[in-house]
Order: C-alpha cells, then sequence, then structure tokens
C-alpha cells in the first residue's frame, strides 16, 4: 500500500509502505479520507510519538470501507462504510483498528465528511460529557472554539443544553462559532478574556471550562470557574507550567482534569464510541449537529494541509482524500 512516511527532514512523504493487517479483533479499512489534527503535527515534529504499538503512520481517524474482519468480531461485515478512531494509521491507503473503535458511517454523509468526525466529536464527547459530567443548563467556557474539537463541542453544548462562551483568533472566527451555536465569544489577539468570559458568566461563574491552552489560561480559567467547577485540560498550547491558587481551588471545590484519548485502553475508547452512536450520531443524520469541514486536499498534497492547520486560519478541520 502507500502511505504518507515522514523523511529524515520532518517532511511527510506519499510512498510504499507495508500494507496493514488486521489481528483478531481488528477490522481493515479501504481508506477513502483521513482528517488532520494538531497531534499528527507534533508527530511530524518528533515531539508526540505513537502509544506502544500502534502504527507509526500518522492519521488518527478515518472513513472508509471494510475489507477484512477479524476472527473475534462480530458487530462490522465486509463492505460496511465506517469510519474509525484510530491510534494512528490513517494517512495511508489501509488502516487496522479495532472493532470497538469503528462506527457505521451516519446517513447522508460521504467519506469525506465522515472523516472528520470521530477524533473530534470522541474528544469533546469524551472530555465534556464523560469527565466532566456536563449538565443541561450548565455554562461552559470552550477555548480555541474554531478548532475541529472547538467546532464539535459548540454543537454538542447547543444540542445537549449548554450555553458556551468561546475564545478565538479573529472577529471573523467569533462570528462563524456564534453562528454555529456559540452564546459569546473573545478574539484572543485583543488581550485578556477574562473581563467578557465574566458578562456570560454572570453572578454564578462558569459550571465547566474545556482548554487545549495550559499555563497561559490557568489563572484566568480559575477566577471564571463557578462552585463546584470543573476544568478539564486537553492541550498544553500555551505552556505546561504555571502557578496554582489551591486555595480557590479548595473554597469553590474545584475539580481539575487533565485528560488525552489517544493513549487510553480500548475498552475506554470503546465506551466513547458507543455513547457517540447512542446520542449524537442521530443528530448528525437528521442534520442537527453537522461536519464543519475548513478544506479538503488530495493526500499527495499533505504538506500543504499541514501547512494550512499551522497557519491557525482553519475553522473546523482539514480532510484528507485518499485515492
Amino acid at each position: 500500500m502507500k502511505a504518507v512516511v515522514i523523511d529524515e527532514d520532518n517532511r511527510p512523504q506519499w510512498q510504499d509502505f507495508e500494507t496493514a493487517v488486521a489481528n483478531a479483533d481488528e477490522v481493515l479499512i479501504k481508506v477513502h479520507a483521513t482528517a488532520i489534527n494538531r497531534a499528527d503535527l507534533m508527530q511530524r515534529q518528533g515531539v508526540y510519538p505513537p502509544p506502544p504499538g500502534a502504527s507509526p503512520i500518522l492519521g488518527l481517524e478515518c472513513a472508509g470501507e471494510v475489507v477484512a474482519v477479524g476472527e473475534n468480531c462480530s458487530r462490522l461485515n465486509v463492505g460496511d462504510r465506517v469510519c474509525a478512531l484510530l491510534a494512528g494509521g490513517g494517512y495511508a491507503q489501509f488502516a487496522s483498528a479495532h472493532e470497538g473503535s469503528v462506527l457505521p458511517i451516519p446517513d447522508g454523509l460521504s467519506f469525506v465528511e465522515a472523516a472528520s468526525f470521530p477524533e473530534v466529536f470522541a474528544t469533546a464527547w469524551l472530555n465534556l460529557f464523560m469527565e466532566a459530567n456536563l449538565q443541561p443548563g450548565e455554562k461552559v467556557i470552550l477555548h480555541a472554539g474554531a478548532s475541529g474539537v472547538g467546532t464539535a463541542a459548540i454543537q454538542l453544548c447547543r444540542s445537549f443544553g449548554s450555553a458556551t462562551f468561546i475564545t478565538a483568533g479573529s472577529d471573523e472566527k467569533i462570528r462563524s462559532c456564534i453562528e454555529l451555536g456559540a452564546d459569546a465569544g473573545f478574539n484572543r489577539h485583543q488581550g485578556s478574556f477574562l473581563e467578557k468570559a465574566k458578562e456570560f458568566a454572570g453572578d454564578g461563574g462558569v459550571n465547566v471550562v474545556l482548554d487545549p491552552v495550559g499555563g497561559a489560561y490557568l489563572k484566568e480559567n480559575l477566577k471564571l470557574l463557578a462552585l463546584n467547577g470543573r476544568l478539564v485540560l486537553i492541550g498544553l498550547m500555551g505552556g505546561a507550567r504555571a502557578e496554582i491558587d489551591l486555595a480557590a481551588l479548595m473554597m469553590k471545590r474545584i475539580r481539575v482534569i487533565g485528560s488525552t484519548l489517544r493513549a487510553r485502553p480500548t475498552s475506554e475508547k470503546t465506551q466513547v464510541m458507543n455513547q457517540l452512536f447512542e446520542k449524537v450520531w442521530p443528530k448528525i443524520e437528521s442534520g442537527e449537529i453537522r461536519p464543519i469541514i475548513d478544506a479538503t486536499f488530495p493526500i499527495e498534497k499533505v504538506v500543504e494541509a499541514h501547512d494550512l492547520v499551522s497557519s491557525d486560519a482553519t475553522l473546523g478541520k482539514v480532510v484528507l482524500s485518499v485515492t
């Protein structure tokens, strides 16, 4: 098969690679589309290696057709149109995935549209509704609201009854996020988001903050959180270290939750995917939740696609089509 291989200069190259195979608990997928995540850029730079046993090929999600089924698999069949959450291997003509991480493509979606869903919706669902136990009526702050995870989280919060405040990198992105369902937002290039977010939070504060930024936003996040608030850290784009007001944590009974998805055991990923299939997939099929795709590239132009994601100019996902 062909796959994207990182050369010694950290440049992705579309070239021959050993064909993926499925073990007894996996299915083999002929990939029609995959999507770019920040983790791919970090892995390309050599700072985010795949978990032990995972494919060294980039790509944390894909959509395509099942072409082989492991002997322990019972839910999927050859020919099924599926999308999958991967620990690696999506940037290729074939990818293997544990059956529990694979879902049928929602009715009405193309392979390109379906490839934009698994990683970001699994991340948003896991961290908002499973880790933070978000409840209808609670208020949420979503940092990097125009990202893939951000646009997924906006739609989930809107659909399940939570108001959202987002931060993003331009006024245009703020407007787009509000059109998507966010209630308010702030351009991070205009200074601190604290005062604007306080207007959204009101006297009671916010209940949940979903934060891929980390250290640079910690102080403001803690100030905004309500009694029994939850801060879920899913990234460190703004640094891994910061001083923390432990008294604030104690007095407001705040919980700080660190979370990653990629290295979780398959049993936990299966739980996430099962909940997505039960609670979110019907909303996708009805059109209440939709794919947010900024651009699509043929996988041979992966360098240009990575450059676009690195530019921070995108809204939602960038997808790679595979032939």
